[in-house]
Formats: C-alpha cells, structure tokens, sequence
C-alpha cells in the first residue's frame, strides 16, 4: 500500500506530510501524559512485530503495494497514541532504509497507515466491542472487524491520495485499492484476531 515518490503531486505531499506532523505531535504528548514509563519498551516490541508482518507485500495496482498493517493489534494493545508512534517508526524505518515508500510520499504513507488505520481501528473495535457484549468472542470478534475496517480506510485513503494528484482516476483507483484490500482486509483480520 506504500505510494512510491513521483506518484503524488506537491499539493497532496506537502498536505499529507503536515498533517501526519501534527498527528505525530499529538501522539507523542498523548503517549507522555497517558503511557506509564515501563509499558513504553512495549511500543518498540509492537513496532518490531509490525516491521516483520509488513515484510510480505502484495501488488496493487496503481503503483503501488499491499501488506498487512497490524495498526488494529497495535492499538488494541497498546492504545491509538502509542500505535501511531509505532507503526510511524515502522514507515519511517521502511521508507529510508528498504525504498518501501517514497520519500515524499512519507506523509501520505504515514497518514494512511499510521495515524488513519489505527485511529478507525480502535474506534470501530471500541463501538464493536460495546455493541457486541464484552465477552472474549465479543472482543475478537470487534478485533478482526476492525482490523478489516483498517485496512480498507487506509487504501481507500490512498486511492483518494492518487486520484487527487491525477496519478490515476478515481474510478480505477477506489476499486482497485478497495477492492484488493478488503481480501487482504481478512487476511490483517485474522492474524489480529
């Protein structure tokens, strides 16, 4: 799901770019005010799980790429906060030392799976989880929704991303992003779970 440098016009970049920024920012004072210091090691533990999991990539169409994100697992463990630091040093890592995202598509990419997926996640998992019960089936199950929720949110985020910057139409984008990542979706939802 990673969007490559040159696919994004300067518009959408520089607006993705500040507003990962300011997601970031707010993680940051949020997981200082709400994390106790001997849960913070548990972020570069989520962190090194993710990298892993993100390891197996799958063609999208578009120019671009598909991997489980594990924003949901992150955020259910850890809270939305500490998953989005995270799943930021994951990106970050990726895009400087593998290529795996371009440069200046960093903040689109950090938007889309990094502030957007856990933040949908933990939200659709909260209101799952209340609606459903609060059982341990409940949860899992709230879990794995969630996760697939995510993963969708995300690409169709990127699809906008591209459509806005005239790399490719809406109407291939949004399918073929949405389309791919609702299989991939239940993938992410089952190794949440």
């Amino acid at each position: 799901m990673h969007i490559p440098d040159g696919f994004l016009d300067a518009r959408t970049a520089a607006a993705t770019a500040a507003i990962s920024a300011i997601g970031l920012g707010l993680a940051l004072r949020r997981v200082r005010r709400t994390l106790p210091p001997r849960r913070i090691p548990l972020i570069g533990l989520a962190a090194a799980f993710i990298f892993a999991a993100q390891m197996l990539n799958f063609p999208v169409a578009g120019g671009t790429s598909g991997h489980l994100i594990g924003a949901v697992l992150a955020a259910v463990l850890l809270g939305p906060s500490a998953a989005i630091l995270a799943l930021s040093a994951v990106l970050i890592l990726q895009c400087f030392m593998f290529a795996d995202g371009g440069v200046t598509a960093l903040g689109a990419n950090v938007f889309n799976m990094a502030i957007l997926a856990p933040t949908v996640g933990y939200g659709v998992y909260r209101f799952a989880a209340r609606i459903t019960g609060g059982g341990l089936r409940s949860r899992l199950f709230a879990t794995a929704f969630a996760a697939w929720c995510s993963t969708v949110a995300a690409a169709v985020a990127a699809a906008a991303q591209l459509a806005l910057s005239d790399a490719v139409a809406w109407k291939f984008a949004f399918p073929a992003m949405a389309g791919i990542h609702m299989l991939i979706g239940m993938g992410e939802a089952g190794i949440t779970a």
